[in-house]
C-alpha cells in the first residue's frame, strides 16, 4: 500500500508518519514538501519516507505529485490552520485550504487514480455554538467566526461535493482540539509551555503571557488524533462526515494549571491583549458516537501525559536553542 501526506512536516503529519512506521512497516510513505518546508519533525523518519516536492496552490504541480505517487490512501492535512493568522491573511488562508484542496482533488482526477482520500476539515466550522446545543454532532448548522473556519468549511463542502459529483471516495473528519510533542508554538498550550520551558532555564522572566483562559475544549492527544485517521480509512464509509474529539472537556485555564503542575519553578501569568481573537469560540465540547461506533477508537493518553509531554518537549527545544 501507498500513502501520500499532505502535511507530512507539521505535528498530525509528522506522528502519523511515525504511527504507519511503527504500526504498518510494509506501507510505503509519501510526504508533501515545499522546497522550504521545514524537517525538523520528520528528520529521524526520512529513511521511511520519499518526500515528494509540490506545492498545493499549483494544479500542475499536484498532477506531477499525484502521478509520481500514485497513492491508494491520501491524508490531506496540508493548511494553513493557525485562526489568529487567518484575520491578517485571509486571502492566503483561502488559497491553501480551498483553492489547495481543489487542486489536489482535481490532480486525483486528471490522474485517473481512485485512493481513498482524508479531508481534515475542523471542529472550527461549527463556530460559537449555543449551551443548548451542546455536545456538537455532525448535523450542527455550520457557524464560522474566523476567515480560517470558513476556509475549512469550503473544504468540508468540497469535499462532500467531489464525493456526489465525481465519485471521489473522500471522508471527512471534523477534529476537536489535540495537542502534543510538536505543536506549533504560536497554538495557547504550546505557547504555554515553550513559556515555561524558557523561565525554568531562565531564558525569559515570569510571567506567562496568556489570552482567554475561560474557553472551554475538550482535548485529544495529537497520537491518539493520528490513530483515529488510521481506522478512519479502516472502517468509516466514502461520502460521510465524522466528528472526532478527546474525552477531557476544562477550560483553557484549567488546562493551563495542569501544565503549571509540572513546572519546576512557581509561575505566574499574565492576559496579553495581543494573544485575544477579534471573535473568539468559546465552547467546544464534541460528539462522537458516530466515529467511535464504526470504529471502536478511543483515547489513550491522558491530558495530563499529554502536559507533561508537550512541556518536555519545549524544556528539549529551549536547551537546544541554548547551545
Amino acid at each position: 500500500m501507498k500513502v501520500l501526506i499532505t502535511g507530512i512536516t507539521g505535528m498530525v503529519g509528522s506522528h502519523l508518519a511515525d504511527y504507519i512506521i511503527e504500526n504498518h512497516p510494509d506501507v510505503q510513505i509519501f510526504g508533501l514538501v515545499r522546497w522550504r518546508s521545514p524537517l525538523d519533525n520528520i528528520r529521524a523518519s526520512l529513511d521511511n519516507i520519499t518526500l515528494v516536492q509540490g506545492e498545493l496552490r499549483d494544479l500542475s504541480s499536484m498532477i506531477e505529485v499525484i502521478e509520481k505517487a500514485r497513492p491508494d490512501r491520501i491524508f490531506h492535512l496540508g493548511a494553513q490552520s493557525f485562526v489568529p493568522t487567518s484575520y491578517h491573511s485571509p486571502g492566503d488562508t483561502f488559497a491553501v485550504n480551498i483553492n489547495g484542496s481543489v487542486n489536489l482533488l482535481d490532480a486525483i482526477r486528471n490522474v485517473g487514480i481512485d485512493p481513498v482520500v482524508h479531508m481534515c476539515s475542523s471542529a472550527e466550522v461549527y463556530g460559537q455554538v449555543d449551551e443548548t446545543m451542546i455536545p456538537i454532532t455532525e448535523k450542527t448548522p455550520f457557524n464560522p467566526a474566523s476567515p480560517y473556519a470558513v476556509s475549512k468549511v469550503g473544504q468540508d463542502l468540497l469535499g462532500s461535493q467531489y464525493y456526489i459529483t465525481y465519485g471521489l471516495k473522500i471522508i471527512r473528519t471534523r477534529m476537536f482540539t489535540h495537542t502534543g510533542p510538536r505543536r506549533g508554538d504560536f497554538f495557547a498550550e504550546s505557547s504555554f509551555a515553550k513559556q515555561i520551558a524558557e523561565i525554568e532555564l531562565g531564558v525569559t522572566p515570569n510571567p506567562v503571557k496568556v489570552g482567554n483562559l475561560d474557553s472551554i475544549r475538550t482535548f485529544a492527544d495529537v497520537r491518539d488524533a493520528v490513530r483515529a485517521y488510521w481506522a478512519l480509512l479502516e472502517y468509516c464509509t466514502p461520502g460521510d462526515v465524522y466528528n472526532i474529539g478527546g474525552d477531557r472537556t476544562l477550560s483553557i485555564g484549567e488546562m493551563f494549571d495542569i501544565l503549571k503542575s509540572f513546572a519546576k519553578v512557581s509561575i505566574e501569568h499574565e492576559v496579553d491583549p495581543q494573544l485575544l481573537r477579534p471573535a473568539d469560540v468559546t465552547l467546544q465540547i464534541p460528539e462522537s458516537a458516530k466515529f467511535l461506533t464504526q470504529t471502536g477508537w478511543k483515547p489513550a493518553y491522558s491530558l495530563e501525559q499529554t502536559m507533561e509531554d508537550l512541556l518536555n518537549y519545549h524544556r528539549m527545544r529551549t536547551k537546544m536553542r541554548m547551545k
